[in-house]
């Protein structure tokens, strides 16, 4: 594993970090994993007051192993929920507790967007909170996550004294929200800059398209497509942490493999020239910037919309039938009087302002309709709920 200094706090972090919005279902199997991770290096573990039960998970792991002292904690206030100064320490004592822990390392702000939202924190107190928790060693470093507008991201980091940021950045967002610019801003000021959705969504590791794919294939065969994407940020001297949503053995070990030889400067110029086909490639297939973070969930509706989007997606990228087919099996098809696509959608909006990529989700469903659900797809439903 190679390490990077955060300038700040002094602390030697990897250059792989765990994400835990995406634990494995299964307790065991995700204790394994952690524990493995651990053993093998990785010391910064991502997760959040809304990632479900992952705090918890993680918290409870940590602690039966003995492994608390090893890692370095970040977790996130979930500051929309915060309406007084009282709901600072309220949600910050219950992670405490979920966590099994006395402090937070890397403590954010979970999606701030633009300075509003972060003036609307200050004017609850959120500064003088969080002086004191630094001061009592509760909080050991501050930052913010960002799912916002460029101009948003450098108000925010110039107008207080953060001690790191977080970021979504991928050689498919490059110039998205903060991008490589903010990257570059943060890096100046001397923050540690953490990457989250390296492979948007997975998107990058498992679902290139067959054209896209070729080009990394044709430079180097052994290269897993997540290595590729990996190497990308690396590559950058920007990039502090890189963190991954693994869960399963097999993406730990070779993201841990492609960590091994983690460090700036590492692509050499002919292999930074084949990201350019490959983002072409796929900008040909890609349709929805849809993550799969799930934030828009749960729709009022039922409206499975990230596995719509997904489907809507693979539809292009893998073929029509292959798109059908995942659209069918993540909407329901088994069971019509409850099926989650798209024609359920009534534009309420709800989602729109949950949703950290800024997407116009009812506009987007009402076009993916028009390829995911096709006048004789009734026809073939009943066919096949009648006969199969």
């Amino acid at each position: 594993m190679q390490y990077v200094t955060d300038v700040r706090s002094g602390n030697e972090l990897s250059v792989l970090g765990f994400g835990c919005m995406r634990f494995p279902r299964d307790r065991e199997k995700t204790e394994r994993l952690v524990v493995a991770a651990v053993d093998a290096g990785i010391n910064y573990f991502d997760t959040a007051y809304i990632y479900g039960n992952t705090e918890v998970t993680l918290g409870e792991i940590l602690h039966k192993n003995g492994l608390r002292d090893k890692v370095n904690i970040a977790t996130k206030l979930p500051h929309q929920k915060c309406k007084v100064y009282a709901d600072f320490d309220r949600f910050f004592s219950e992670q405490l507790e979920r966590l099994k822990t006395d402090r937070i390392d890397y403590y954010l702000i979970h999606n701030l967007s633009d300075l509003e939202a972060w003036s609307r924190l200050c004017d609850l107190g959120v500064e003088k909170w969080v002086a004191e928790k630094k001061e009592g060693g509760q909080i050991k470093q501050i930052g913010f996550s960002f799912h916002g507008a460029l101009n948003g991201f450098m108000s925010l980091i110039d107008d207080y004294d953060w001690d790191f940021c977080q970021i979504q950045y991928n050689y498919m967002d490059e110039n998205y929200q903060a991008g490589r610019a903010g990257l570059r801003r943060a890096h100046e000021k001397g923050l540690p800059v953490i990457i989250m959705e390296p492979l948007l969504g997975g998107k990058l590791a498992t679902g290139l398209p067959p054209k896209a794919a070729r080009f990394f294939t044709d430079a180097d065969a052994g290269r897993s497509m997540a290595s590729w994407a990996f190497s990308w940020l690396w590559d950058q001297p920007e990039v502090t942490v890189v963190l991954s949503g693994m869960n399963s053995m097999e993406q730990l070990e070779d993201n841990l493999k492609s960590a091994e030889n983690a460090r700036h400067g590492m692509l050499s110029e002919s292999e930074s020239a084949v990201f350019a086909p490959v983002v072409g490639a796929l900008r040909e297939s890609y349709k929805a910037p849809c993550t799969g973070c799930n934030y828009c969930m749960p729709c009022p509706e039922g409206v499975n919309i990230p596995g719509c989007f997904a489907a809507f997606n693979t539809s292009f990228a893998m073929g029509f039938v292959a798109g059908m087919t995942q659209y069918l099996t993540s909407t329901g098809v088994n069971h019509p009087e409850k099926r989650s696509g798209v024609k359920s959608c009534i534009g309420c909006g709800a989602c729109v302002k949950k949703c950290p990529q800024n997407i116009e989700i009812p506009k987007a469903l009402a076009v993916a309709k028009k390829r995911l659900e096709p006048f004789w797809l009734s026809a073939i439903l009943w066919v096949l709920r009648k006969f199969i």
